[in-house]
């Protein structure tokens, strides 16, 4: 086991960045080593901006141009938040480094593209993991723990909603909307965190048919083409399970998970990013019911449970645990092919989302292999 912490490169200086700058300097085990972007001025202003809020002892080295700060021995992983469009190259190009990799989500353009970027991570034996940051967190494993307990009876649907109102100028100027940058829109952004989850609450099964449409498109206004502006999905399950999620930058925000089963229903309010001033927490309801013909007549119960985790900027909040975790990872040589996969898993049905939305829609067989 390597007793020093892990020393990180952050590839790029984007503002999404900034969160994981400090879940690094409360992880315990980590420190970020350097920071890279066009040129050394920039990363050099994204350092001294991060050093004023979040300091670490040794002031990061910044680099001009990302090349520079993988040839640096110094450096045992890297985090990549650069643009889906641009980040191959660079995952590519760091497990070639023997850098460990953890890449924003969607991971990739295609699912052959990151199988491509896997296959680079396993052939120089780093570890490869996508950020999202539930994954790590208390919650998610003490939710699928009651499911397959049966606390809900036998599971039967998976409903998720994930999405935040974008104004004119979002819509029309971010980089979310940018066809080259973020092919995928709000699925890419939104709904890879709704897809997650339903493979969580299914034991990470594929599905066996999916279903997707884009509701309504949105376009930068130097783009050719649009992207998903909200989004709707549909995966259907061997064990009888269905999934259905919703996604969108022009609905107010809300993040519900509604795990649904023949006894209950489990439901989560805040499923990606937990609420400010709250414990993270989740409900359970089971009604007694007694239909006398066209009559209902039910009683409410509802279980409340809580997880000692909290929202971001606390040392146990998810993201930190996120970091902590991969840097266990790096520094006992130890690689979990687990967490890779799941990425891929999830490109892999966001592929087949976009294949069904081209097709109008339509519920299609899900191709274990593309």
């Amino acid at each position: 086991m390597n007793k020093r912490p892990c020393r990180w490169g952050i590839l790029s200086s984007a503002q999404i960045a900034r969160k994981n700058w400090k879940a690094i300097e409360l992880s315990g085990n980590g420190v970020v080593h350097g920071v890279s972007s066009r040129s050394v001025d920039r990363a050099e202003q994204f350092i001294n901006d991060c050093q004023a809020e979040v300091a670490f002892d040794q002031r990061p080295k910044a680099y001009a141009g990302h090349q520079a700060l993988l040839d640096d021995d110094q450096i045992d992983a890297v985090y990549i938040p650069m643009p889906t469009g641009s980040r191959k190259q660079w995952v590519i190009a760091a497990a070639a480094a023997k850098k460990h990799v953890l890449i924003e989500k969607p991971i990739a353009v295609n699912a052959a593209d990151a199988q491509e970027m896997l296959d680079a991570c396993n052939q120089n034996g780093v570890q490869f993991m996508d950020g999202v940051m539930f994954d790590h967190g208390k919650r998610i494993a003490a939710v699928c723990d009651q499911v397959t307990a049966g606390k809900i009876g036998r599971l039967r649907r998976i409903q998720t909603h994930f999405s935040f109102t974008g104004d004119s100028e979002f819509q029309s100027a971010n980089i979310r909307t940018d066809t080259t940058l973020e092919p995928h829109g709000c699925l890419g952004d939104l709904g890879w965190y709704c897809i997650r989850f339903i493979l969580w609450a299914n034991g990470f099964a594929d599905p066996i048919q999916v279903s997707g449409r884009t509701i309504t498109p949105l376009s930068r206004d130097d783009s050719d083409d649009s992207v998903p502006g909200e989004f709707a999905g549909e995966l259907v399950f061997a064990n009888g399970v269905t999934a259905g999620f919703f996604c969108s930058f022009l609905t107010a925000n809300q993040q519900l998970a509604t795990l649904s089963g023949d006894q209950g229903y489990l439901t989560l309010d805040d499923f990606v990013l937990p609420l400010y001033d709250s414990e993270t927490s989740w409900q359970i309801h089971r009604h007694e019911l007694a239909i006398d013909n066209c009559c209902w007549n039910f009683r409410r119960r509802s279980d409340w449970f809580h997880c000692d985790e909290y929202h971001s900027g606390q040392p146990n909040a998810q993201e930190v645990q996120m970091v902590r975790t991969f840097a266990k990872y790096v520094n006992s040589g130890q690689i979990d092919s687990s967490l890779a996969d799941r990425a891929v898993q999830t490109q892999r049905i966001l592929d087949a989302c976009r294949r069904s939305d081209a097709m109008g829609g339509q519920l299609i067989p899900f191709d274990t292999g593309a």
